[in-house]
């Protein structure tokens, strides 16, 4: 992953950690730059410039009335692995920024949630060169049953930074 800025610089060098020790690295370094995905648990098992996996596990402190892990949580990780991915990819002299959130709840989610987020070339290289704008980044929700049980759509933009 070429870095684009500062933070793709800094999640690049903690990518070329042991594998064993990335995903606690991603973790913590995310918990302390966005403290709420740390005060929620939030781990992030893999990210680059093109791809995010995070979870969360289906503990008391993120679940609804039912057990589950509360909807705002899982709209939480949505909006994390899609705002990592526009993050590492937004020059410095941008702000991303999210700018439309839908989902639909179609199932109940059982247990541990898990996203996955994807950029794709084209998508980065209009971050990179572009201005501004926005782009609907793709992402999947599953529970531990490996089902989707909320339909998402993130749509990023990044904008100049106000100086």
């Amino acid at each position: 992953m070429a870095a684009t800025n500062r933070l793709a610089g800094i999640v690049s060098k903690i990518n070329q950690l042991p594998e064993f020790a990335r995903s606690r690295a991603l973790s913590l370094f995310f918990g302390k730059a966005v403290p709420f995905t740390g005060t929620a648990g939030i781990r992030i098992e893999s990210l680059d410039d093109s791809r995010c996996v995070i979870s969360i596990a289906n503990k008391r402190r993120v679940q609804n009335h039912i057990g589950g892990v509360h909807a705002v949580a899982s709209l939480l990780l949505a909006e994390s692995a899609t705002g990592f991915l526009v993050g590492l990819n937004v020059p410095d002299d941008k702000v991303p920024v999210i700018k439309t959130v839908k989902a639909e709840y179609t199932k109940r989610a059982k247990g541990d949630m898990r996203v996955e987020a994807h950029l794709t070339d084209e998508q980065k290289q209009r971050m990179r060169s572009e201005e501004k704008g926005d782009t609907a980044v793709a992402v999947t929700i599953h529970d531990s049953e490996a089902k989707e049980p909320i339909e998402v759509e993130m749509v990023w933009a990044w904008t100049p930074k106000k100086r």
